[in-house]
């Protein structure tokens, strides 16, 4: 287990939580490997009287009777209440306990009635309680109907909600201590991304190849099934939605492009991509000058590096990694793992850019397109400045020709500053091997153009 790193506004809401003098309700969740419950643990280090009970398929009956086992560590009297959920909960109530149910949704499972319980008990039986409930799920979709979603029993109830995500970058780096380049960074998170579990099994001391060939291709690592086993625990005909996550991973990301792959009608599409959308899997991004819900040119992505790396690389290959062996990464991932890893880059730049810039007040920040004019970075200032940037991670120096290109495109972005006055342009390149003398030129004698490293992302990712 690598030190618990990042989850410091998560650590202290918890904390807030568990010394309010009400009753109080958390949810937490998420999906499965980012941190949960580990989370949990952490939030209770200085409580030694909290009931942690972690579920498992079982039946009802067998589930109350080991979580009164639990219970009874720290509150041995909770042995003498009847065997109900009712009453046993409300018995660690008067106690004013903090109650932690991990893994939720296992509970709901064999015991539909507990959410209406928790429900009934926050409604009418808690005036003077201090106790606090946490309610910590995997399966997103089950949390939703037992605790989020307007119709769901716990709606409303809840003092605090966590929806934990992966980890931003810098924290991601976090687990290897400063021992990978720049370049080895960005190439590590377009393949691994921010979810903890991911980074433990990373070693800092094997190549990129190496951890790859061992953790994802080989048919005994331990992510090589890993996206496999998420999406079932949520999906009930999977087979529809992993043809859509492979689509939109192999670049095909509009509606149209998405229907055209797999085969579903693109009238029904929308009820797949709402699901993935909803379990956190997909994302629909659109250019940053338009609004989400009025534009007619969203594209789709898979929000995970990890999930976006599967499907573009293993999934559906079968035992196609194993007969190739060692030589498995090097002939089929390799040459193709730079031009994968660009978008993660494009990210990581979007995401530097306020701290690149910082004498301008950058209020959105994505990427833009019209027809064939595409532009990887933008930032819209609250005053006259625009700010386009273009990423190339390729091995080559980065070339005029790539200026030329922005200043082209940028002709076409409309966008003009609240106030009514003529925008001002300002350009950067971002470049993973360096820019050509004449880029460099340009920018000695530009006020308008700036070039920037991998380093200096990466630099400005951790300020």
């Amino acid at each position: 287990m690598a030190d618990f790193v990042n989850r410091t506004e998560e650590l202290s809401r918890l904390r807030t939580l568990y010394d309010s003098a009400d009753a109080e309700l958390a949810v937490i969740f998420g999906r499965r490997r980012l941190g949960k419950t580990e989370l949990v643990r952490q939030s209770l280090e200085s409580s030694d009287d909290a009931v942690v009970y972690q579920a498992k398929q079982k039946t009802s009956a067998l589930q109350l009777h080991q979580f009164v086992e639990k219970a009874a560590e720290s509150y041995p009297g909770v042995t003498r209440i009847r065997a109900e959920w009712e009453a046993v909960l409300s018995y660690l109530a008067e106690q004013d306990a903090i109650v932690v149910l991990d893994e939720f949704p296992y509970l709901v499972e064999e015991e539909p009635s507990l959410p209406s319980v928790l429900q009934a008990m926050f409604d009418h039986d808690l005036d003077d309680s201090a106790a606090t409930f946490v309610l910590v799920g995997s399966s997103i979709s089950m949390m939703e109907e037992a605790a989020l979603l307007g119709n769901s029993p716990l709606y409303g109830r809840s003092s605090l909600k966590l929806d934990i995500r992966q980890l931003p970058f810098d924290a991601a780096m976090g687990f290897f201590d400063d021992a990978y380049t720049p370049d080895e960074q960005v190439f590590t998170w377009g393949v691994f991304g921010g979810i903890p579990y991911y980074l433990e099994e990373v070693s800092p001391d094997a190549t990129l190849g190496e951890n790859v060939r061992r953790t994802i291709l080989s048919r005994h690592g331990s992510l090589h099934d890993e996206p496999d086993y998420v999406l079932r625990m949520e999906l009930t005909e999977p087979t529809r939605y992993f043809s859509i996550l492979e689509a939109i991973a192999g670049g095909n990301t509009s509606r149209n492009e998405i229907s055209g792959t797999t085969g579903v009608d693109y009238n029904q599409l929308s009820k797949y991509l709402d699901r993935l959308s909803r379990l956190r899997l997909i994302e629909r991004h659109v250019p940053v000058t338009e609004r989400t819900e009025r534009s007619k040119r969203g594209r789709y992505r898979i929000r995970d590096p990890f999930f976006r790396f599967w499907f573009r690389f293993v999934y559906g290959t079968g035992d196609r990694y194993d007969e190739l062996g060692d030589e498995a990464y090097d002939a089929l991932i390799r040459p193709e793992l730079a031009d994968f890893v660009s978008g993660s880059f494009e990210e990581l730049c979007r995401s530097a850019l306020r701290t690149l810039y910082p004498e301008y007040t950058v209020a959105d920040t994505g990427s833009w397109w019209y027809d064939d004019h595409e532009i990887d970075v933008v930032g819209l200032t609250t005053g006259e400045t625009l700010l386009v940037g273009e990423c190339k991670f390729q091995r080559s120096p980065l070339g005029y020709d790539a200026f030329s290109k922005l200043q082209r495109h940028v002709e076409e972005l409309r966008w003009t500053p609240d106030s009514g006055a003529e925008r001002v342009e300002r350009y950067a390149l971002f470049s993973r091997s360096g820019f050509k003398p004449s880029v460099e030129e340009a920018a000695e004698e530009r006020e308008d153009l700036r070039l920037f490293t991998v380093g200096d992302v990466i630099e400005a990712l951790n300020a």
